[in-house]
């Protein structure tokens, strides 16, 4: 097994669990943070060895997001700045912001849902991360801060596009403006934030609970209905419609998950579902 600096990461039972592993630096975003992550998320999506995804964290806060070391240890964009012409800088930094980005982008992409459950501080980049879930569940003493605003920085590595669809446009602006913060209870009114617990306990159990329930439906059936909400998110209904025609013209044929499912009812006892395929890596 893989040791990382950032995360402990265990599957059981279709569920792969990655948790957040350094409370006492309320598990900021060092370099590594950057680099494990999607690395662990992409190899779960490319080998197909879990169903569902939970991402959890320890200690007092969630994250506190980006460390600052990741802009002064030297080795960023912005660090070319004393030593190369300006214009190539700046088309490194917008390499670099995309780099960012993808760390994120890869849970929205995965074949299986994310869940997520946030405890304290969910701050910074670990806003940018919660956008990214699947669902979001916290305890009542969390909160989300858009805090960028308070370092003079406009969040970047995707708030923005993603909380829009997520919060009404007039909170993220205060929060964008302002820094304030959102608690638990008001993001579980306005629904980005699914349930609330009084414990970091009972949610993770409530947490795992679901996943697992996740894990035991048919991972074809749930990859495609990850795909068509992902896909209504960022196209008109029409075009939604048009695709989920085109995605059921291809997958509807009576297919193994299907028959299964129908023998299963008939024998009263639960259906049994091959994995995903791994994907195929490039030649």
């Amino acid at each position: 097994m893989t040791a990382y600096t950032c995360f402990n990461v265990e599957t059981k039972d279709k569920v792969a669990h990655i948790q957040l592993k350094r409370p006492d630096a309320f598990n900021t975003m060092t370099r590594a943070f950057w680099n494990e992550l999607p690395a662990i998320v992409n190899q779960i999506n490319d080998e197909a060895s879990a169903r569902a995804i939970v991402i959890s964290s320890t200690g007092k806060h969630f994250s506190a997001g980006m460390d600052l070391s990741v802009f002064t240890d030297g080795q960023g964009a912005a660090a070319e700045g004393a030593r190369a012409e300006t214009g190539r800088v700046r088309a490194n930094l917008r390499s670099e912001v995309h780099r960012l980005q993808k760390t994120f982008s890869c849970l929205d992409e995965a074949r299986m849902p994310v869940l997520m459950a946030v405890q304290g501080g969910c701050i910074g980049g670990a806003v940018d991360m919660s956008t990214c879930a699947d669902m979001r569940y916290a305890t009542t003493d969390a909160f989300f801060v858009i805090q960028e605003i308070n370092l003079a920085m406009t969040a970047d590595v995707g708030t923005f596009p993603r909380l829009c669809h997520l919060l009404p446009q007039g909170l993220v602006r205060e929060m964008a403006y302002a820094g304030r913060r959102l608690s638990a209870k008001k993001a579980h009114e306005l629904g980005f934030v699914n349930e609330l617990f009084d414990s970091q306990d009972a949610m993770l159990k409530h947490v795992m609970e679901l996943a697992h329930e996740i894990a035991s439906k048919s991972p074809l059936a749930v990859h495609g209905s990850k795909v068509m909400i992902n896909y209504a998110r960022d196209h008109s209904i029409n075009d939604g419609l048009d695709y989920i025609a085109t995605w059921q013209a291809g997958m509807f044929n009576p297919t193994a998950d299907m028959m299964e499912s129908f023998e299963a009812k008939q024998e009263k006892r639960a259906p049994v579902y091959a994995d995903l395929l791994p994907l195929r890596k490039a030649m």
